[in-house]
């Protein structure tokens, strides 16, 4: 990864430099692949108070990319408990996204990482994240060793979607891998 960005905690002061970077990942991701329309009326600010109520969930926590040149968010991800019941405790990354200017420069990895660090350090060794069966990124999840486990429906503005669930059984695994990046 770059040594020009800082991998840390998310603070209350970053949900809306959260906002904006999910509002600019999604159109540039997802355009032609979900709802036109809903993707040009997301707003960074709604975006922002829905991390903000997020943030104050009990267990929900957030990581952070800081370009440490320019001191601007970068790309973010939020995790915490599985949001479906499961036999044992099982995390899951609910929103992972870096700007597209920064992707592929191993922000996203690092981010996972420390996610992956942070659910071991708490008792979890299972982790989950769902993704759309139609976003182009979804080899990201492959390559740091998640595989396919689930397929499910989402609700995305008004229309339907397949998602797939990818899971790191074992994160000491992927832990493993890790370089020394973060």
């Amino acid at each position: 990864m770059d040594a020009g960005i800082e991998i840390r905690k998310g603070r209350t002061a970053d949900v809306f430099a959260i906002g904006r970077v999910l509002v600019e990942t999604w159109r540039a991701t997802f355009r032609g692949l979900l709802d036109d329309g809903f993707l040009d009326r997301m707003s960074p600010a709604e975006q922002a108070l829905r991390h903000m109520e997020r943030r104050n969930s009990l267990g929900v926590g957030h990581f952070v990319a800081i370009d440490r040149h320019t001191g601007e968010l970068v790309g973010f991800a939020n995790f915490g408990p599985a949001r479906y019941a499961t036999p044992t405790p099982v995390g899951e990354i609910y929103a992972l996204y870096v700007l597209p200017a920064y992707q592929g420069l191993g922000i996203g990895e690092a981010l996972v990482r420390a996610v992956a660090r942070w659910m071991v350090e708490g008792g979890t060794v299972t982790l989950l994240a769902w993704v759309l069966s139609t976003n182009p990124n979804r080899a990201f999840y492959e390559r740091l060793g998640a595989a396919p486990v689930e397929t499910g429906i989402v609700g995305i503005g008004g229309h339907r979607y397949e998602q797939v669930a990818y899971a790191w059984r074992d994160l000491h695994l992927l832990i493993a891998r890790d370089a020394g990046a973060v």
